[in-house]
Protein backbone atom coordinates (compact mmCIF):
# COMPACT_ATOMS: atom_id res chain seq x y z
CA UNK A 1 0.00 0.00 0.00
CA UNK A 2 2.84 2.36 0.75
CA UNK A 3 4.27 1.82 -2.73
CA UNK A 4 0.85 2.50 -4.30
CA UNK A 5 0.35 5.73 -2.32
CA UNK A 6 3.85 6.90 -3.21
CA UNK A 7 3.19 6.24 -6.88
CA UNK A 8 -0.08 8.22 -6.78
CA UNK A 9 1.69 11.12 -5.08
CA UNK A 10 4.36 11.23 -7.82
CA UNK A 11 1.72 11.19 -10.57
CA UNK A 12 -0.20 14.09 -8.98
CA UNK A 13 2.96 16.18 -8.67
CA UNK A 14 3.91 15.57 -12.31
CA UNK A 15 0.41 16.49 -13.51
CA UNK A 16 0.40 19.76 -11.53
CA UNK A 17 3.76 20.72 -12.97
CA UNK A 18 2.59 20.01 -16.54
CA UNK A 19 -0.65 22.03 -16.32
CA UNK A 20 -0.34 25.69 -17.47
CA UNK A 21 -2.81 28.19 -16.14
CA UNK A 22 -4.66 30.47 -18.58
CA UNK A 23 -3.23 33.51 -16.80
CA UNK A 24 0.34 32.35 -17.36
CA UNK A 25 -0.51 31.55 -20.99
CA UNK A 26 -1.83 35.06 -21.50
CA UNK A 27 1.29 36.45 -19.92
CA UNK A 28 3.51 34.46 -22.27
CA UNK A 29 1.50 35.53 -25.27
CA UNK A 30 1.66 39.12 -24.14
CA UNK A 31 5.42 38.83 -23.81
CA UNK A 32 5.67 37.41 -27.32
CA UNK A 33 3.55 40.23 -28.70
CA UNK A 34 5.64 42.77 -26.86
CA UNK A 35 8.80 41.15 -28.16
CA UNK A 36 7.46 41.21 -31.72
CA UNK A 37 6.45 44.85 -31.41
CA UNK A 38 9.77 45.74 -29.94
CA UNK A 39 11.60 43.96 -32.76
CA UNK A 40 9.51 45.71 -35.40
CA UNK A 41 10.14 49.09 -33.82
CA UNK A 42 13.80 48.31 -33.68
CA UNK A 43 13.81 47.45 -37.37
CA UNK A 44 11.83 50.60 -38.18
CA UNK A 45 14.34 52.69 -36.28
CA UNK A 46 17.04 51.44 -38.64
CA UNK A 47 15.34 53.28 -41.53
CA UNK A 48 17.10 56.45 -42.64
CA UNK A 49 15.35 59.55 -41.40
CA UNK A 50 14.14 61.51 -44.41
CA UNK A 51 13.51 65.24 -44.05
CA UNK A 52 11.65 65.76 -47.31
CA UNK A 53 7.98 66.58 -47.75
CA UNK A 54 6.34 64.10 -50.08
CA UNK A 55 3.34 66.40 -50.53
CA UNK A 56 5.41 69.40 -51.60
CA UNK A 57 7.65 67.24 -53.78
CA UNK A 58 4.54 65.96 -55.53
CA UNK A 59 3.30 69.52 -56.04
CA UNK A 60 6.66 70.59 -57.46
CA UNK A 61 6.72 67.71 -59.93
CA UNK A 62 3.16 68.46 -61.04
CA UNK A 63 4.18 72.06 -61.80
CA UNK A 64 7.22 70.87 -63.75
CA UNK A 65 5.09 68.38 -65.67
CA UNK A 66 2.41 70.93 -66.60
CA UNK A 67 4.29 74.21 -67.01
CA UNK A 68 7.77 73.18 -68.15
CA UNK A 69 8.10 69.67 -69.63
CA UNK A 70 5.82 70.30 -72.68
CA UNK A 71 8.00 73.26 -73.73
CA UNK A 72 11.17 71.22 -73.18
CA UNK A 73 9.77 68.44 -75.35
CA UNK A 74 8.83 70.95 -78.05
CA UNK A 75 12.45 72.10 -78.19
CA UNK A 76 13.64 68.46 -78.11
CA UNK A 77 15.99 69.39 -75.30
CA UNK A 78 17.45 66.94 -72.78
CA UNK A 79 17.58 68.31 -69.24
CA UNK A 80 21.02 67.49 -67.77
CA UNK A 81 21.19 65.27 -64.70
CA UNK A 82 23.00 68.05 -62.86
CA UNK A 83 19.74 70.01 -63.00
CA UNK A 84 17.73 69.67 -59.79
CA UNK A 85 14.55 69.42 -61.86
CA UNK A 86 15.70 66.21 -63.54
CA UNK A 87 13.46 63.22 -62.65
CA UNK A 88 16.43 61.27 -61.28
CA UNK A 89 16.93 63.97 -58.66
CA UNK A 90 13.44 63.51 -57.21
CA UNK A 91 13.66 61.38 -54.07
CA UNK A 92 10.13 60.01 -54.47
CA UNK A 93 10.04 59.64 -58.27
CA UNK A 94 10.44 55.85 -58.30
CA UNK A 95 7.72 55.36 -55.69
CA UNK A 96 5.39 57.73 -57.52
CA UNK A 97 5.90 55.71 -60.70
CA UNK A 98 4.91 52.56 -58.77
CA UNK A 99 1.48 53.94 -57.94
CA UNK A 100 -1.25 52.16 -59.88
CA UNK A 101 -4.75 53.61 -59.90
CA UNK A 102 -7.08 50.72 -60.73
CA UNK A 103 -10.33 52.55 -59.94
CA UNK A 104 -11.64 55.86 -58.61
CA UNK A 105 -11.34 54.68 -55.01
CA UNK A 106 -8.65 52.06 -55.41
CA UNK A 107 -4.88 52.44 -55.50
CA UNK A 108 -2.36 49.63 -55.80
CA UNK A 109 1.26 49.38 -54.73
CA UNK A 110 3.45 48.51 -57.71
CA UNK A 111 5.99 46.77 -55.48
CA UNK A 112 3.85 44.32 -53.48
CA UNK A 113 0.42 44.69 -55.22
CA UNK A 114 -1.34 45.67 -51.99
CA UNK A 115 -4.50 47.76 -52.52
CA UNK A 116 -5.71 50.93 -50.75
CA UNK A 117 -8.80 53.11 -50.87
CA UNK A 118 -6.93 56.42 -50.85
CA UNK A 119 -3.62 57.66 -52.20
CA UNK A 120 -2.65 58.98 -48.76
CA UNK A 121 -2.79 55.44 -47.34
CA UNK A 122 -0.55 54.26 -50.17
CA UNK A 123 1.93 57.04 -49.30
CA UNK A 124 2.00 55.85 -45.68
CA UNK A 125 2.49 52.29 -46.93
CA UNK A 126 5.53 53.44 -48.93
CA UNK A 127 6.92 55.19 -45.85
CA UNK A 128 6.44 52.15 -43.62
CA UNK A 129 7.18 49.21 -45.91
CA UNK A 130 9.28 50.43 -48.83
CA UNK A 131 11.45 53.12 -47.29
CA UNK A 132 14.49 51.01 -48.18
CA UNK A 133 13.84 51.72 -51.88
CA UNK A 134 14.46 55.45 -51.49
CA UNK A 135 17.75 56.55 -53.01
CA UNK A 136 18.70 58.82 -50.13
CA UNK A 137 22.39 58.97 -51.05
CA UNK A 138 22.03 60.33 -54.59
CA UNK A 139 18.52 61.73 -55.00
CA UNK A 140 17.61 65.18 -53.71
CA UNK A 141 14.46 66.62 -52.24
CA UNK A 142 12.39 68.26 -54.95
CA UNK A 143 10.43 70.14 -52.28
CA UNK A 144 13.53 72.27 -51.67
CA UNK A 145 12.89 74.14 -54.94
CA UNK A 146 9.24 74.83 -54.15
CA UNK A 147 10.02 78.46 -53.41
CA UNK A 148 11.16 78.95 -56.99
CA UNK A 149 8.28 77.00 -58.54
CA UNK A 150 5.40 78.67 -56.61
CA UNK A 151 4.26 75.41 -54.98
CA UNK A 152 2.23 77.19 -52.30
CA UNK A 153 0.22 79.00 -54.96
CA UNK A 154 -0.40 75.78 -56.90
CA UNK A 155 -1.44 73.96 -53.71
CA UNK A 156 -3.74 76.79 -52.66
CA UNK A 157 -1.77 77.29 -49.45
CA UNK A 158 -1.25 81.06 -49.85
CA UNK A 159 -3.93 83.26 -48.24
CA UNK A 160 -5.13 86.20 -50.35
CA UNK A 161 -4.07 88.78 -47.76
CA UNK A 162 -0.54 87.62 -47.04
CA UNK A 163 2.14 90.24 -46.61
CA UNK A 164 5.07 89.65 -48.94
CA UNK A 165 8.48 89.08 -47.38
CA UNK A 166 11.11 90.87 -49.52
CA UNK A 167 13.99 88.79 -48.14
CA UNK A 168 12.19 85.49 -48.87
CA UNK A 169 11.23 86.70 -52.34
CA UNK A 170 14.85 87.61 -53.07
CA UNK A 171 16.06 84.19 -51.92
CA UNK A 172 13.49 82.40 -54.05
CA UNK A 173 14.36 84.51 -57.08
CA UNK A 174 18.06 83.76 -56.63
CA UNK A 175 17.21 80.05 -56.41
CA UNK A 176 15.03 80.31 -59.52
CA UNK A 177 17.74 82.03 -61.56
CA UNK A 178 20.23 79.38 -60.42
CA UNK A 179 17.88 76.68 -61.72
CA UNK A 180 17.64 78.45 -65.06
CA UNK A 181 21.45 78.62 -65.33
CA UNK A 182 22.05 74.98 -64.38
CA UNK A 183 19.16 73.42 -66.28
CA UNK A 184 19.35 75.53 -69.43
CA UNK A 185 22.89 76.88 -69.89
CA UNK A 186 22.83 79.56 -72.59
CA UNK A 187 26.09 78.25 -74.05
CA UNK A 188 24.50 74.89 -74.89
CA UNK A 189 22.81 76.06 -78.07
CA UNK A 190 19.71 77.90 -79.30
CA UNK A 191 17.21 75.51 -77.63
CA UNK A 192 18.83 75.89 -74.21
CA UNK A 193 19.00 79.65 -74.67
CA UNK A 194 15.30 79.89 -75.54
CA UNK A 195 14.32 77.65 -72.62
CA UNK A 196 16.52 79.71 -70.28
CA UNK A 197 14.63 82.85 -71.24
CA UNK A 198 11.31 81.03 -71.01
CA UNK A 199 12.09 79.72 -67.51
CA UNK A 200 12.88 83.23 -66.28
CA UNK A 201 9.60 84.57 -67.65
CA UNK A 202 7.53 81.58 -66.52
CA UNK A 203 8.79 81.27 -62.94
CA UNK A 204 11.35 83.86 -61.85
CA UNK A 205 9.83 87.20 -62.87
CA UNK A 206 6.89 86.82 -60.45
CA UNK A 207 9.18 86.33 -57.43
CA UNK A 208 8.96 89.94 -56.29
CA UNK A 209 6.78 91.86 -53.88
CA UNK A 210 5.64 94.36 -56.51
CA UNK A 211 2.97 92.05 -57.87
CA UNK A 212 3.52 93.31 -61.40
CA UNK A 213 4.02 89.83 -62.86
CA UNK A 214 1.98 86.72 -62.29
CA UNK A 215 3.40 83.18 -61.96
CA UNK A 216 3.15 80.91 -64.99
CA UNK A 217 2.69 83.93 -67.25
CA UNK A 218 3.55 81.85 -70.32
CA UNK A 219 0.68 79.49 -69.56
CA UNK A 220 0.60 75.74 -69.86
CA UNK A 221 1.04 73.80 -73.04
CA UNK A 222 -0.84 70.58 -73.62
CA UNK A 223 1.23 67.62 -74.65
CA UNK A 224 0.81 66.53 -78.23
CA UNK A 225 -0.96 63.26 -78.76
CA UNK A 226 1.30 60.46 -79.88
CA UNK A 227 1.02 59.08 -83.42
CA UNK A 228 0.10 55.64 -82.10
CA UNK A 229 -2.80 57.12 -80.13
CA UNK A 230 -4.10 58.90 -83.24
CA UNK A 231 -3.78 55.76 -85.38
CA UNK A 232 -5.58 53.62 -82.80
CA UNK A 233 -8.38 56.20 -82.52
CA UNK A 234 -8.87 56.32 -86.32
CA UNK A 235 -8.89 52.52 -86.61
CA UNK A 236 -11.41 52.26 -83.77
CA UNK A 237 -13.74 54.74 -85.48
CA UNK A 238 -13.43 52.87 -88.80
CA UNK A 239 -14.23 49.56 -87.14
CA UNK A 240 -17.26 51.07 -85.43
CA UNK A 241 -18.45 52.51 -88.75
CA UNK A 242 -18.08 49.14 -90.50
CA UNK A 243 -19.85 47.35 -87.66
CA UNK A 244 -22.88 49.65 -87.68
CA UNK A 245 -23.00 49.59 -91.50
CA UNK A 246 -23.06 45.79 -91.46
CA UNK A 247 -25.70 45.81 -88.72
CA UNK A 248 -27.87 48.20 -90.74
CA UNK A 249 -27.60 46.11 -93.94
CA UNK A 250 -28.25 42.89 -92.03
CA UNK A 251 -31.40 44.24 -90.39
CA UNK A 252 -32.61 45.72 -93.65
CA UNK A 253 -32.14 42.37 -95.38
CA UNK A 254 -34.07 40.56 -92.67
CA UNK A 255 -36.89 43.10 -92.94
CA UNK A 256 -37.03 42.78 -96.73
CA UNK A 257 -36.99 38.98 -96.51
CA UNK A 258 -39.85 39.05 -94.03
CA UNK A 259 -41.91 41.29 -96.30
CA UNK A 260 -41.34 38.99 -99.29
CA UNK A 261 -42.38 35.95 -97.25
CA UNK A 262 -45.58 37.73 -96.23
CA UNK A 263 -46.29 38.62 -99.87
CA UNK A 264 -45.75 35.02 -101.00
CA UNK A 265 -47.95 33.65 -98.23
CA UNK A 266 -50.75 36.08 -99.12
CA UNK A 267 -50.54 35.13 -102.79
CA UNK A 268 -50.72 31.43 -102.00
CA UNK A 269 -53.67 31.90 -99.66
CA UNK A 270 -55.54 33.90 -102.35
CA UNK A 271 -55.05 31.15 -104.90
CA UNK A 272 -56.42 28.55 -102.54
CA UNK A 273 -59.66 30.54 -102.04
CA UNK A 274 -60.54 30.60 -105.80
CA UNK A 275 -63.30 28.08 -106.82
CA UNK A 276 -62.25 25.17 -109.04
Amino acid sequence: MKWVSLLCLCLSVSLQSSIVSPQSLRTDQGYEEFATTRTFKGEASDAPEVHCSRKRSKAAWKIIEEYLIPYVEKERYQIPRTCRLHPDNDLYRDQEQHKIRTDIYEWQCGYCKKRFYEESFLDKHFDNRHYNLLNVSHSKCLADVCGALHCDLAMGAVPHKTKCNPAAAARNKHLCEGLADSCFPVNQGPSASRLHEFFLRQFCDALTCTGSRKPFSQGRRKKRMSISYIVISVLTLMLLLLYYTYLYIYRRGIKRGTQELKRVSLTQSGRKKKPS
